[in-house]
C-alpha cells in the first residue's frame, strides 16, 4: 500500500510539473502565470491532458516554438550569433557562475551525456548562457566553464541581450536579494535545451531527467538527420 502512495505522489507531482511547465512556455506577453496557471486548471478539470512523462522530458505543445536569433559574446571574447551554430545541434544551459549547486550538477550532467555520445558528440555543441552578465563576463567565463567539458562554451552578453536570448528561450531569472549588493544569488528556471540546426528547440530535459536517458533521445534525433553543412 505504501508503496502504491508512493508511486501515485510520484505520478501526481510529475502531473503538476508537466501542467506548470505547459502554462509558462505558452505564456501570452503580460499575461500574469497565476493567471494563467488557474485558468488552465479549470479548463483541463475532469479533461484529458497530455502531460510530460516522469522520464523527465519536456515536450512542447503543438504550435509552440522556442529559440531564435542571438547575439552574444563567447568565453574568448569573439561576438557571436545563431549563425554561428547553423550547422550544428547545441545543448543549452541557462545559469550563472557563483550558483552554488544547480547550475554545477547540470553542467556535469551535461558533460556526461557529451561523453556517452560518442563520435556523434562532434555534432553537438554544449552552451552555457548566463543570466547573470554584470559578474560573468568573457574572462571568469571561460575559466568556468573549462571545468565541466572541453567542448562547453560560455556566452555573455549585455544586460539587454541576455534577456533577448532569455526570451527567446522562455527563461524565468531575477536577482534573490537586494540589488544595492554585489554578493547576491539568482533565481532561474531550470533546463536543459536541445536546441536543433535550425535553432529551434526540439526538447526540454528537467533536472529529474536520467543522464543515460538524455543521452539516447539525443543519439536518436541525431541519426534521424542528416548532419547540415
Amino acid at each position: 500500500m505504501l508503496k502504491v502512495i508512493r508511486y501515485s505522489a510520484a505520478a501526481l507531482l510529475a502531473a503538476i510539473f508537466g501542467l506548470w511547465a505547459h502554462v509558462w512556455f505558452t505564456l501570452a506577453p503580460g499575461q500574469s502565470f497565476a493567471d494563467a496557471f488557474g485558468q488552465r486548471l479549470a479548463q483541463v478539470f475532469g479533461q484529458d491532458m497530455q502531460l510530460p512523462s516522469a522520464a523527465g522530458v519536456v515536450q512542447l505543445p503543438p504550435g509552440i516554438s522556442l529559440g531564435g536569433a542571438f547575439s552574444l559574446t563567447r568565453q574568448d571574447g569573439v561576438a557571436v550569433t545563431e549563425r554561428d551554430y547553423a550547422s550544428q545541434w547545441m545543448l543549452i544551459y541557462f545559469g550563472f557562475t557563483f550558483c552554488p549547486d544547480v547550475c554545477p550538477t547540470e553542467l556535469g550532467r551535461m558533460a556526461d551525456v557529451m561523453d556517452m555520445l560518442g563520435p556523434l558528440a562532434g555534432r553537438v555543441t554544449p552552451v552555457f548562457i548566463t543570466i547573470d552578465p554584470e559578474r560573468d563576463r568573457p574572462d571568469n567565463l571561460a575559466d568556468y566553464v573549462s571545468r565541466f567539458h572541453p567542448q562547453l562554451q560560455g556566452l555573455t552578453g549585455t544586460t539587454e541581450q541576455i534577456a533577448a536570448v532569455a526570451r527567446q528561450f522562455r527563461v524565468f531569472y531575477a536577482r534573490a536579494n537586494s540589488p544595492n549588493t554585489t554578493d547576491y544569488l539568482m533565481d532561474h528556471s531550470s533546463f536543459i535545451y536541445l536546441v536543433g540546426p535550425d535553432n529551434r528547440v526540439r526538447s526540454l530535459f528537467r533536472p529529474d531527467t536520467a543522464v543515460d536517458g538524455m543521452a539516447r533521445m539525443i543519439i536518436g534525433q541525431l541519426r534521424a538527420t542528416r548532419p547540415t553543412q
